[in-house]
């Protein structure tokens, strides 16, 4: 192999990392943004700005305020299933998992305040039916890995095969969801760690293959009857 050649390959390689690095930079700052002042004031002059650079090196990466959003939802699924990878890597345990999967995902939030922002706002996607199936994309391919936790859970013995994983899945995202609308609402007051611990600890008695709320129901029922 000709060592010129090998040496223009190097070179394009780090190019391409290094503008792989600016994108994501940007689609950074522009969730910051989005947190900051919504997604009404988003635009490339103040993007520019918050990155540090002029508007012309924005859009050398993003053409236009459109490509940057859609790099922003990119940003948002990658930082989920990081999560769902992260929890996989530490914990074996499926209640385990799903408990740090919680907490992660309200740590993400309280962070990136602009990740519900961009998601529940039907702004980003009025009127464009390729974002909506963005969104609607980013979302269920979180919820199948969540889904797929709780079926380990379930063929473990762990969790109550009695109940869909694909409903529960969608019930543990609904842990927080609402929560994080208040902490949206309440100028971030809103206690959203300490209500997902609450609730946390419900959904859990829930599912678990004996949950105490069915021992208690069963206690009762046989105390009437006699």
């Amino acid at each position: 192999m000709n060592v010129n050649s090998r040496s223009h390959s190097g070179n394009r390689a780090k190019r391409k990392y290094k503008t792989e690095i600016r994108q994501e930079q940007i689609a950074r700052a522009a969730l910051g943004l989005i947190a900051k002042h919504g997604l009404s004031e988003l635009n490339i002059t103040a993007l520019a700005n918050e990155v540090g650079v002029v508007p012309s090196a924005i859009y050398r990466h993003y053409q236009h305020k459109d490509a940057v959003l859609e790099a922003v939802l990119g940003l948002i699924s990658k930082s989920l299933l990081a999560n769902v990878k992260a929890v996989r890597e530490e914990i074996s345990d499926s209640f385990e998992r799903l408990h740090l999967l919680l907490q992660r995902h309200v740590r993400l939030i309280r962070h990136h305040a602009g990740i519900p922002r961009v998601v529940f706002s039907e702004q980003i996607f009025a009127g464009n039916a390729r974002r909506r199936r963005q969104i609607h994309g980013i979302i269920s391919s979180y919820l199948r890995e969540i889904a797929r936790i709780m079926a380990e859970g379930q063929k473990a013995g762990d969790l109550r095969t009695d109940v869909s994983a694909d409903s529960a899945a969608v019930m543990f995202l609904g842990l927080v969801q609402p929560a994080i609308i208040l902490w949206l609402m309440s100028n971030q007051t809103f206690d959203v760690a300490g209500h997902a611990e609450r609730a946390w600890r419900v959904f859990r008695e829930m599912l678990e293959t004996k949950p105490a709320f069915q021992i208690h129901t069963r206690f009762n029922q046989m105390k009437n009857s006699k």
